[in-house]
């Protein structure tokens, strides 16, 4: 229950200023809201991580035909540990804002928006299957969308935003393919039940290696777009037009981390060939990034491509594997 506060608080508070509108100019409830869910993440990493067995709970949700479809909440390490990033993070950026958008004539739309994507990237993180966090993952987009847009009167604003939303749209569909295609190979799209210790990617027979292969390069498609790795990287410059406290919060430290999070998450399903592609396009990704901040005058497009390639890292060290770099169990370690 405590795990679903966490998540609902920033979604109350989105309520709550969309409705008292310019009168919620102070921003008071989605700060209050934020250091809240703060507080309950901190208390749950101290009581749930480095516990070996993760906690699930299923709902369903709708049928069609014989296929049930539930969502639901999953507690592991990883899970845990990306909920307080989220709430560290955003809690500062709440309290900068206060005074760095005072007196913006649509600072009411600001306080409502920046709720809608804590929301959106908290429900990202705790999802126990692929359909609930593809759904979040949409609703996250969607919230940058329209930070990265705020000052719509601006046109250099508008062009940022419309850029980031198409090439996040490549990136969507090739989740969106790689569910339907583990759905086609597994029947389940629970985490636990594909990824546990006695999961079906372990125990059953997998699909051929090109289908397996295509599968993976599949959500390696989405992570590229939301974590803005080469050539999908384009988006992440020309999105800090919006406010420099939004380029923090999303595009330098949590929206951008959803792409290795979700490598991270299903990483059993790659192979030795996708797991090399995904350490040359991030060791490229890395290298490339940090050369083009060489040239940029602007300090925030420097920070942007710096973002970039510490991005880029930290994809290599997700397919780090394929070069033998470590043992990774067939099942995920967060389930072990």
């Amino acid at each position: 229950m405590g795990s679903i506060l966490v998540v609902l608080l920033p979604f109350l508070a989105f309520l709550i200023q969309a409705i008292l509108g310019k009168r919620g100019k102070s921003g008071n409830v989605s700060l209050i809201a934020i250091l809240l869910s703060t507080i309950l993440s901190l208390i749950f990493v101290f009581a749930e991580v480095w516990k070996s067995t993760p906690i699930s709970a299923d709902y369903n949700w709708f049928t069609i035909g014989t296929h049930t479809f539930t969502i639901g909440v999953l507690l592991n390490n990883l899970t845990v540990l990306m909920q307080l990033i989220v709430c560290v993070i955003a809690l500062p950026v709440h309290i900068y804002s206060r005074t760095y958008m005072k007196g913006d004539p649509g600072i009411h739309r600001y306080w409502m928006y920046l709720s809608l994507f804590c929301f959106s990237m908290l429900g990202l993180t705790i999802s126990n299957n692929l359909l609930m966090m593809y759904i979040f993952w949409e609703l996250v987009g969607f919230a940058s969308y329209l930070l990265i847009g705020f000052w719509f009167t601006k046109e250099s604003a508008v062009q940022a935003n419309k850029k980031a939303f198409i090439i996040n749209r490549i990136g969507d569909l090739g989740f969106l393919l790689g569910i339907a295609s583990v759905y086609s190979i597994y029947g389940s799209l629970n985490l636990v039940e594909l990824f546990g210790k006695e999961g079906l990617v372990s125990t059953l027979p997998q699909a051929t290696a090109g289908w397996m292969t295509f599968t993976g390069i599949c959500f390696f498609v989405g992570a590229m777009a939301k974590s803005a790795q080469f050539p999908l990287h384009v988006w992440l410059p020309d999105a800090m037009e919006g406010p420099t406290a939004v380029s923090s919060l999303i595009h330098a430290a949590t929206m951008v981390a959803a792409g290795v999070f979700l490598i991270s998450t299903v990483f059993p399903l790659f192979n030795e060939t996708v797991l090399l592609f995904i350490t040359i396009i991030g060791t490229l990704t890395a290298l490339l990034s940090a050369y083009f901040a060489l040239s940029q005058k602007d300090i925030k497009r420097i920070l942007a491509f710096s973002t970039i390639s510490q991005l880029g890292y930290m994809v290599v060290a997700v397919g780090g594997w394929s070069l033998g770099c470590c043992d990774v169990s067939p099942s995920h370690p967060c389930f072990l």
